[in-house]
């Protein structure tokens, strides 16, 4: 089965408020430092996801 690219376009839609919500949440914060490591850290491989997955639908919108 082919992957859908309209929900794949959603996804990564959605994913990049996640991002973006996250990160302001952590600019926002006060108070534990490491917790706020570990928040910009989810930030970070989000991000690093959000790439991986734009990258998957542009190649399936060249095929």
């Amino acid at each position: 089965m082919p992957l859908d690219k309209n929900a794949l376009s959603s996804l990564s839609a959605s994913l990049t408020d996640l991002t973006t919500r996250l990160g302001d949440v952590a600019r926002e914060a006060d108070g534990d430092e490491d917790t706020l490591i570990d928040v910009l850290e989810v930030e970070r491989q989000l991000q690093t996801a959000g790439r991986r997955l734009e990258k998957i639908r542009l190649r399936l919108s060249r095929s």
